[in-house]
């Protein structure tokens, strides 16, 4: 599918079908044993990826695509950032507006949107916390290499490594009418996408950072462009 195929149909799955149930899993409330082992591995995922940044963010622009619920965004504006927080899902970014401590709030602006738009502008780092699992490689080649110009520092986000617990994940969701399920998460391996970027001439660095898996919550955090 191509990349607008693939944006409209996460809109309407995390819009439509998935909020409640998202908003529950973001938050303090108890949730069942599989969701709670995801909620811990996004928590010690979302760690690894801001301990990418600095700790000290001011005067820094940072994107947070894909931004969920609000969290990361917190956290970097707690740093000191101007951060625009984005999420395709307009239901989500009320739940992100609603959280948002009100002593933060000069310092992220929530846009409901595409989280790749040019028109957000450029920045200094961006961070995208399993907002892009759903692409293919070509898409994400094209995505890294159309955004290296406007995103300076590190671009720190996280893919499905292509295991084989995930593999099998994906060929069975693949039998299912599209109609009936998420959007499908695809796997990945770091080397296939490195090798796409250097035969599409984009200059930044691939590198993977640490992988977390809890229960059904796996995941790769990777580190592109700036400095090693």
């Amino acid at each position: 599918m191509s990349y607008d195929a693939t944006r409209d149909r996460v809109e309407h799955y995390f819009d439509r079908t998935a909020t409640q149930t998202w908003e529950r899993l973001t938050s303090d409330a108890p949730v069942s044993g599989i969701r709670a082992t995801v909620r811990a591995g996004r928590d010690k995922m979302r760690a690894i990826m801001l301990a990418q940044l600095p700790d000290d963010l001011t005067g820094c622009r940072v994107l947070d695509a894909g931004c969920g619920t609000g969290a990361k965004a917190v956290a970097l504006a707690e740093r000191g950032a101007d951060v625009v927080a984005v999420d395709i899902a307009p239901e989500i970014i009320k739940i992100a507006e609603a959280r948002c401590p009100n002593h933060l709030r000069r310092r992220i602006t929530f846009k409901a949107g595409d989280m790749m738009d040019p028109a957000h502008g450029t920045f200094d780092y961006a961070v995208a916390m399993d907002s892009m699992i759903y692409y293919d490689n070509d898409t994400l080649v094209g995505l890294l290499k159309a955004n290296e110009g406007r995103i300076r520092g590190k671009f720190v986000f996280t893919l499905a490594p292509r295991t084989p617990l995930l593999m099998a994940m994906f060929r069975v969701g693949k039998l299912f009418p599209r109609s009936d399920r998420s959007p499908v998460m695809i796997p990945h391996n770091t080397v296939t996408l490195s090798n796409g970027l250097r035969i599409a001439g984009v200059h930044g660095r691939l590198a993977e950072v640490e992988r977390v898996t809890s229960g059904f919550y796996i995941s790769q955090c990777l580190r592109f462009g700036g400095r090693p």
